[in-house]
């Protein structure tokens, strides 16, 4: 292959990204909690000659490494934050916890930093030889429900890069063609009045009661709203444990999404009417407040082509005899489609992109690509058919077809960063597709007052 010169810096440097896997996977942090893999990636970077800035858009666990100057301006996206609940054993095939840990890589993370860090260090060899462009990484924390990349974006963190590509682990090897919503994350309080619920029940105002009657008529909602929207609930605080005891309190967190901004901006304000109604029927008051946002993806043609043609001139990991038998093994834990069970325990060939098909997820990806030409790989890091979110992800995202397939990924994201280079044309194409579907403008989806939820 033409870039296999520089592509194999990754194999060079396989223990160091197998260690920055392993090392993120063994302590996995939460949402803007992530210090230590934050400190891991930006040390690694800034020892390989990379410019680090951390504290992007008053983030402490955010940060841009860049090595280069010039033009093209391109980048790459890491995230490396670990799901909570999802304790488990690395490598086991039946549920197992690890002592003393609650949180766990169950969307592969700790794979996709690793990977996009390889991805970095080989594009940089590029550099050093070809002497023009620069690479970015970016650390995007909270991924998981917090939106980092969103606070990000409306920081600026994006502006001037020209193109930017990204992956994420899965069970295929696919460029991303479908889309995904836009959404609105909202958390509804209601107060009521306290009272005795047997010996004065007529002196309080149950603010579960509003709760119970808002999701009530949210299901009746679901029947009359766009087939490609999608609402999800859960209450956060019921009010207490007593039965005896009139709730005065209660708190239900709602998930909006729909096909664009324009669309969840209608639908959460019928939401918001339903929660009025609530309050008005059990005669308590409600308040709300955001809790993130993000916007529709755009997807960019001339992107998913070059990705698709890099990703079909990289060999595939191969797995060994006591992979697949690992594979096998955990494929029994969970249902398989005949289509599924009729293949090979990984996947074994690229997917060619698939013609875009509704898809009810979002990600907070969305908001980098109405700042940028972005485009992103299906990487297959697990088991055919693996459910993200699991104790079965979180195994495998510690095992050792999952960092082969991670370095692969690196090779992927390098490769396509590098044809971007070399071919001038094929950005200023990406460029003028991201142009004209983006011709109304960038508007952040998330309140102007609204804050990311930094632990300290």
């Amino acid at each position: 292959m033409l870039y296999d010169v520089y592509l194999s810096t990754i194999d060079r440097l396989s223990s160091l990204i197998c260690s920055v896997a392993d090392t993120l996977w063994d302590d996995p942090e939460l949402g803007y909690a992530e210090y230590h893999a934050s400190d891991l990636l930006t040390r690694t970077l800034s020892e390989h000659g990379f410019t680090v800035e951390r504290g992007v858009a008053g983030i402490p666990t955010a940060f841009r490494a860049t090595f280069g100057e010039g033009e093209p301006r391109l980048g790459i996206l890491a995230e490396y934050d670990a799901l909570a609940g999802l304790n488990q054993v690395a490598c086991e095939t039946a549920p197992a916890q690890r002592p003393g840990i609650t949180n766990g890589h169950g969307c592969g993370h700790n794979l996709f930093a690793a990977g996009s860090l390889a991805a970095a260090l080989a594009v940089k060899s590029y550099i050093e030889a070809a002497g023009k462009g620069s690479v970015t990484l970016f650390g995007c924390p909270a991924e998981e429900g917090g939106g980092g990349k969103v606070f990000m974006a409306r920081a600026g963190a994006f502006s001037g890069i020209d193109a930017i590509v990204s992956w994420h682990p899965e069970s295929m090897y696919m460029v991303r063609t479908r889309p995904a919503l836009a959404n609105v994350e909202v958390d509804y309080t209601f107060d009521g009045v306290a009272s005795h619920a047997g010996a004065a029940p007529d002196k309080g105002r149950s603010a579960l009661d509003a709760v119970e009657l808002m999701n009530v008529g949210v299901n009746f909602l679901r029947e009359h709203m766009e087939l490609t929207s999608r609402i999800h609930y859960a209450i956060l605080d019921s009010g207490g444990t007593a039965p005896n005891i009139v709730q005065s309190h209660a708190v239900v967190r709602y998930l909006i999404r729909a096909v664009d901004a324009a669309s969840v901006r209608e639908l959460r304000a019928r939401v918001d009417r339903i929660a009025q109604g609530a309050a008005l029927m059990t005669d308590t008051k409600v308040s709300w407040q955001t809790v993130s946002a993000y916007s529709d993806l755009i997807t960019i043609p001339a992107l998913q082509a070059c990705a698709n043609e890099a990703m079909h001139d990289i060999p595939l990991p191969v797995p060994t005899e006591e992979e697949l038998a690992f594979g096998r093994t955990l494929q029994t834990t969970w249902k398989l489609t005949p289509a599924q069970a009729a293949l090979p325990p990984f996947a074994m060939t690229v997917r060619d992109p698939a013609p875009p098909v509704a898809h009810g997820g979002s990600t907070d990806t969305a908001d980098v690509s109405w700042n940028c030409p972005t485009v992103q790989m299906h990487i297959g890091t697990w088991a055919v058919g693996t459910p993200g979110h699991s104790w079965q992800s979180t195994s495998q995202s510690r095992g050792s077809y999952a960092k082969k397939a991670a370095m692969y990924a690196g090779k992927a994201v390098a490769a396509t960063l590098m044809r971007l280079m070399e071919h001038p044309e094929i950005l200023a194409q990406a460029k003028a597709e991201h142009a004209e579907k983006t011709a109304g403008g960038y508007v952040c989806p998330l309140p102007e007052d609204l804050q990311p939820a930094i632990h300290k």
